[in-house]
């Protein structure tokens, strides 16, 4: 399973997302990631889109 470690805006500590589900957009792929302690999710589409620093 694919993961990566980066900061839960929940937990307020780093976690390591899981892998949700992805599919292909023209833009790119489009990857859902979600915690595993508190299901907190985002959408990274390639490197152009993240939806978890959209808020910043």
């Amino acid at each position: 399973m694919e993961s990566l470690e980066r900061n839960c805006p929940e937990c307020d500590e780093d976690r390591e997302f899981y892998r949700a589900a992805s599919t292909t957009l023209h833009l790119g792929e489009k990857v859902k990631w979600r915690c595993p302690d508190c299901e907190y999710g985002f959408v990274r589409i390639d490197d152009a889109v993240d939806t978890a620093t959209a808020a910043e």
